[in-house]
């Protein structure tokens, strides 16, 4: 077998890091554009929310795609093309008025994007770069620098849209995405992967592998609560705190910065103890603290105070669950498909995403409130904690030696 050179881990990760900074720092803030832009054209709430809710599931839905991608052309290559469809997806948020063509263009685009620029993306060339020992903490390392970008973001995105107008600051952020990402992902420049001679599983035996093991199954129905979850109060909460008769928009661009600032720690140690600790219950932790923290905060007499109580909380328990869930595919199922198999594990993610940043919307429209789509969220959480608990985190047992 002929060694693949690719570049060392401390470039992986700075490079990488900045990509999922832009990626996931501007997608964090899209809820500061529901009101000027459901005002500008006269649209309800839900409609703003079914374009963002499009765009998770066509997320979910090219990542599969993308995650093949990467593994058969390399992560450079598919990073780029992510870039230019991100920059075109905000262009054409700043440009197009009329609802339908505005919620099917900007999902297509963004969704693409960040299917190709977001975690599953990265996380092929993190895994086959760290050693097997440092695998988790980098993959929390990565996690980490999303979160800097959650934090970094919210306030530049916030105040482009005060001081340049809602329009403008898409223009600006394209740029900007153009400018980052590609530097970077020049930088990841590897040579095709060489496998092992000898017999090679095939991506549908891949496939067919991962969906008949009982703990794919598992992770998948985990993750989609993950993604109900943030998703709406990343998108719902500034109207949310507005309705609740906090004005103040800065409060809502803090709460959301702190997730951020608070999710660098919680990714890291989580990646962290991911390589000490069995991370299915990691993971069930993090669920049942989710429920935990939803249910004091519903509770608490409102506050500017009790929302950066509670968004630092969530912070820690953000993004927390990534690196636990590919360092779980990848102990399970080896190298050689992480990214497709993350990729499919992160669809039923963004169909939790597009379930909960929709529903939001709708309920909102039909009952004026989100009560019941809060009750919906402590369910799941306690849905999840109880799904991860069973999960087997033992290498796969093929029946012959395929190379992986």
């Amino acid at each position: 077998m002929r060694t693949v050179t690719t570049p060392d881990l401390k470039t992986v990760l700075i490079a990488t890091g900045f990509i999922l900074t832009m990626a996931m720092g501007v997608r964090h803030g899209f809820g500061f554009w529901m009101q000027p832009i459901a005002q500008a054209h006269g649209w309800t709430r839900e409609t703003y929310s079914l374009a963002l809710a499009v765009q998770n599931l066509m997320w979910g839905v090219f990542g599969p795609f993308a995650g093949m991608a990467v593994d058969k052309f390399g992560t450079t290559r598919v990073i780029i093309i992510g870039a230019v469809l991100y920059a075109a997806g905000l262009l054409w948020m700043s440009i197009i008025d009329q609802p339908s063509l505005f919620i099917i263009g900007s999902g297509i685009l963004i969704g693409a994007a960040l299917a190709c620029t977001a975690f599953g993306a990265v996380s092929s060339i993190i895994g086959r770069t760290a050693p097997e020992a440092k695998r988790s903490w980098a993959f929390g390392m990565s996690s980490a620098a999303s979160s800097f970008g959650q934090f970094v973001m919210m306030p530049v995105e916030q105040q482009l849209i005060n001081h340049s107008g809602w329009q403008n600051a898409f223009y600006l952020l394209a740029a900007l995405l153009l400018v980052v990402m590609i530097p970077m992902a020049l930088r990841l420049r590897e040579p095709a992967i060489v496998h092992h001679s000898g017999p090679q599983q095939s991506i549908m035996e891949a496939i067919r592998e991962a969906f008949a093991h009982g703990p794919f199954r598992l992770l998948l129905a985990g993750y989609f609560v993950c993604g109900f979850q943030v998703v709406f109060i990343a998108v719902h909460m500034p109207a949310y705190l507005k309705d609740k008769g906090i004005m103040d928009p800065n409060v809502a661009v803090y709460a959301l910065a702190l997730i951020g600032l608070f999710n660098i720690f919680g990714s890291y140690y989580a990646g962290k103890l991911g390589g000490i600790f069995p991370k299915h219950y990691l993971l069930s932790s993090i669920y049942i603290s989710r429920t935990v923290v939803i249910g004091l905060f519903l509770l608490a007499p409102l506050s500017a105070y009790s929302v950066y109580i509670f968004a630092a909380a969530m912070g820690i328990l953000w993004l927390s669950t990534v690196p636990l869930t590919n360092g779980v595919i990848a102990g399970i199922f080896g190298m050689k498909y992480l990214s497709m198999l993350s990729g499919f594990v992160f669809f039923s993610h963004q169909l939790g995403s597009f379930l909960g940043v929709w529903l939001g919307g709708y309920i909102y429209a039909k009952t004026g409130n989100y009560n019941m789509v809060w009750m919906i969220t402590l369910a799941l959480g306690v849905f999840a904690t109880l799904i991860n608990l069973p999960i087997n985190e033992k290498p796969i047992e093929r029946p012959q030696a395929l190379a992986t």
